[in-house]
């Protein structure tokens, strides 16, 4: 038997046995469970996939043949395999490695991919340019069932059949993507599941793929066998493995949707070790639509594939049965289906994570703004309190969404703001309506708001002040309002403005106050070029006015420490409150 230690490259489980390679395989799992157990992370996915994992690394010889890995949160296994054991053996280490493949860590990590069905088309690429440059080697993706809903998954398998090469597409279906999974295309994978592949309709064939199916994809004589079959071959084809998610650990079998990817957990039970007893954002999204959704038919909660992000559990999905929409990942699809049920008289919201929007982009642009139905989206997991992989930061919605025409965009600052925001959103019939709903801890003032936004772009002055003006769009104000109370204690007092929309700046403010300020600072955690505060540096661009702007660089930032670029960007309360003071001397 190998030592775990001992594996330092796919080459030195080669030339193991099928009895080497299962016991390899129980000690994989246990040391996976090891370190997600005290670390946390995707739980279900590599489970689930670690014996395809293992027989992959055994039969194709990488990194001369490509294996791309969509989503790629299901690659921890390959770490393990690929010179990284020691980030999941030691604890000293489990930070080491990020939570998807990355090419700065490996050679045999070709792109940093989280973001679901993308890397059916890049693998694509990659046989074009073999095919086109002379080349021999195998080019695998790897696809689950639940990423082949989004679009650009199926664009990859439809040109991908016509290559007339070596393309071996790598299906694992485990009859689930984050929650179950929704979409037509889903009858046709259980059909071929209850049939050991013989079904017909064959989405893969009709493509027009060779089609391998493997009835026990954890079964690593099945899948080696599978995989030898189909190296080197010279078509296109399709192995469909059927594996359980959470295979091995039996909380995780049996409770597929949470161990999807969790916080750390008790090994013997599986309960959480950390469970906070604070409101949650995603917990007041569901309590304020709740109440909406009974009283109006017509008020729609929508999630690409994330309904756990909106607060909406299985038994809260069940009982909003229709009402509920689930379009699978598949972002534009739900843009655009708001956009035709706005346009009906519906009540469509749409809850995404900030990084997910971008890729309904064109949606967004021409399915809504240019018809100006009024769609809402409430924007979560946003700012730099928020996930911290580069595939997944919160911080680029600010530029992207309030630069669309007709786009009404709101931040609201806490949570009394932020329900009222979100009903008037709900209500009201003229606007396509955005809201940046914060991912700090929940501020909870008590105060009452206006739940009218009709007049756009109307900001709100908080305190009156002189010389300093300080504007915090969201979740900043907060910090902003902290700074401004401790320099009340030392006898200096400076404006403190809720801009309230981020999709315009109210002008006639701005223009106020000229009469007796010198600075405006702006705050935002977004990135700063396209963002909120170059609005406002832009409409005192001919004035004396010094505007300073205090936000995110452009910049991809991968694992970093959210307290400390907080900091780096001069945004905690006391850095705000040392620059104001500063200014004043």
């Amino acid at each position: 038997m190998i030592e775990l230690s001992e594996i330092k490259s796919p080459a030195d489980i080669k030339n193991l046995s099928l009895d080497e390679l299962t016991a390899l395989s129980k000690e994989l799992r246990k040391t996976l469970l090891t370190k997600l157990a005290n670390h946390g992370g995707h739980v279900g996915p590599n489970l689930g996939f670690l014996e395809a994992t293992v027989a992959l690394h055994y039969v194709f010889d990488a990194p001369k043949d490509k294996i791309v890995f969509d989503v790629s949160h299901q690659t921890y296994v390959h770490k393990m395999l690929t010179g990284r054991m020691q980030a999941f053996t030691d604890p000293a280490h489990y930070d080491d490695v990020t939570g998807f493949t990355c090419p700065r860590e490996s050679e045999y990590d070709l792109f940093e991919i989280g973001h679901t069905s993308t890397g059916v088309s890049l693998a694509t690429g990659l046989a074009k340019a073999r095919d086109l440059m002379g080349g021999t080697e195998n080019v695998i993706a790897v696809v689950g069932d639940g990423s082949l809903s989004g679009g650009e998954a199926f664009e990859g398998l439809d040109y991908g059949a016509t290559l007339g090469s070596n393309f071996i597409v790598v299906v694992n279906d485990n009859d689930m993507s984050i929650a179950e999974n929704h979409g037509g295309l889903y009858a046709d994978l259980r059909l071929l599941r209850n049939t050991n592949g013989e079904g017909e309709p064959n989405y893969f064939r009709s493509l027009g793929y060779a089609y391998r199916f493997v009835k026990y994809g954890n079964d690593l004589r099945s899948l080696i066998k599978a995989f030898e079959d189909v190296k080197d071959s010279k078509v296109p084809v399709v192995v469909h493995i059927c594996t359980q998610k959470g295979m091995g650990y039996g909380p995780a079998e049996a409770d597929r949707e949470h161990f999807h990817a969790t916080g750390p957990f008790d090994l013997s039970t599986g309960s959480p070790l950390h469970i906070s007893e604070n409101l949650s954002w995603t917990e007041l999204f569901y309590q304020t639509m709740k109440p909406m959704m009974a009283e109006n038919p017509g008020v729609v909660a929508i999630t690409a594939g994330t309904p756990d992000a909106i607060g909406f559990n299985k038994e809260r999905r069940k009982e909003a049965g229709r009402q509920f929409i689930d379009v699978g990942i598949a972002e534009q699809e739900a843009v655009a289906l708001a956009s035709g049920m706005a346009k009906r008289g519906a009540r469509p919201v749409f809850g995404v994570l900030s990084s997910f929007i971008q890729r309904a982009y064109d949606q967004m642009s021409q399915d809504v703004a240019i018809n100006n139905t009024p769609v809402v989206l409430n924007i979560n997991y946003t700012g730099i309190d928020s996930l911290t992989d580069m595939t997944h930061l919160g911080w680029f919605d600010i530029a992207l969404i309030s630069n669309i025409p007709n786009w009404v965009f709101l931040a609201p600052t806490c949570k009394e703001e932020y329900e009222a925001m979100l009903k008037w959103a709900v209500k009201q019939t003229e606007h396509p309506v955005a809201i940046r709903q914060p991912n700090t801890e929940v501020w909870v003032t008590g105060k009452e708001f206006t739940q009218d936004y009709s007049q756009l772009d109307k900001s709100s002055v908080c305190q009156q002040g002189r010389d300093v003006a300080v504007i915090a769009a969201g979740s900043m104000f907060r910090n902003a309002f902290e700074a401004v109370e401790s320099l009340k204690e030392k006898g200096i007092e400076v404006t403190l403005i809720n801009p309230v929309f981020l999709s315009g700046v109210d002008s006639e403010l701005l223009d106020s106050l000229k009469k007796n300020h010198r600075y405006v600072i702006t705050l935002e955690d977004g990135v700063l070029d396209g963002g909120y505060g170059e609005k406002v540096a832009r409409f005192y661009g001919d004035s004396d006015m010094k505007v300073i702007c205090r936000g995110i660089r452009k910049e991809f930032l991968d694992e970093y420490d959210p307290t400390a670029l907080l900091k780096e960007c001069r945004m905690t309360p006391e850095l705000i409150a040392s620059d104001i003071e500063s200014l004043l001397k």
